[in-house]
């Protein structure tokens, strides 16, 4: 028997795989996403910072069916350790432009998209995720991504997404003719203890689960153990499960939660 019918779920509820629909906000980030489509309402750009496994991708993706049901066109894009020219082809590539081969030519592609999306009534919104690690040549050269008929007019607004350290060096004065266009600066923070209690909840009962599964003094350690972060309260919450269903108990305990925390901490420690 599987940790799932032991404690009566359909489905793994720890997974990442869950549609964008139905992903959840807690009212501490729903601010976040509000700011992103209001930034994007006035056609401006965005950066969001953030520690690892926080929710930075969770609240770009709840946001994203808003995007596009507001008139937005998303283009994303993950792989920034490009150098530009590839970092231009990859957007082409993304966007179904043709193949061309010269920086030159690669910009002018991307330039003319955006004008032609811009006689469409369409205003395209390239996402840049892991932005912390974008080559400083490609740093260099996106403002001018963003220059359109004498810097008159905003036909297109970036999303640079990434950890703290992407604030950083946007702020350093080689990069501040991009950071000088970004007007909407948002960080996206740990979760509150309420928060944790809330996002267990609702993805156990995404799971199949009703009932309450997690005492509270077990949630309380999980949430100090993880520092509210979503992606390793995921993994320590499916372990605590998994213990618990082979001790053949129905409600997960603060022992479970403090051994399971504890296997995490050698584990990380090798």
């Amino acid at each position: 028997m599987t940790y799932l019918d032991a404690l009566g779920l359909k489905e793994p509820p720890f997974s990442k795989e869950i549609a964008d629909a139905d992903l959840w906000l807690p009212t501490s980030k729903q601010a976040i996403a509000d700011g992103l489509i209001d930034a994007l309402n006035e056609r401006a750009s965005v950066v969001v910072v953030g520690e690892p496994g926080v929710g930075k991708t969770c609240i770009l993706r709840a946001a994203r069916h808003l995007v596009a049901a507001a008139g937005y066109r998303m283009t994303y894009s993950h792989n920034a350790t490009l150098g530009r020219r590839d970092f231009y082809r990859q957007l082409c590539h993304a966007l179904g432009l043709s193949a061309v081969t010269t920086s030159g030519s690669l910009f002018y592609a991307l330039s003319r998209h955006v004008e032609d999306s811009a006689a469409e009534r369409i205003h395209p919104v390239f996402l840049l995720d892991e932005a912390h690690l974008l080559h400083q040549d490609t740093l260099d050269h996106l403002h001018i991504l963003l220059n359109y008929a004498w810097d008159s007019r905003a036909l297109l607004s970036l999303i640079l997404v990434g950890l703290p350290e992407l604030r950083e060096r946007l702020a350093l004065r080689r990069n501040r003719s991009l950071y000088s266009r970004i007007h909407h600066r948002l960080e996206v923070s740990t979760l509150t203890p309420e928060d944790t209690t809330e996002y267990l909840r609702m993805r156990l009962e995404r799971g199949g689960c009703t009932r309450e599964v997690f005492a509270s003094d077990a949630i309380v350690l999980l949430h100090e153990a993880t520092v509210g972060a979503m992606r390793d309260l995921d993994r320590l919450a499916t372990a605590a499960l998994r213990e618990t269903a082979r001790k053949k108990r129905k409600l997960v305990e603060r022992d479970v939660v403090t051994r399971v925390i504890e296997a995490d901490t050698r584990e990380r420690d090798r």
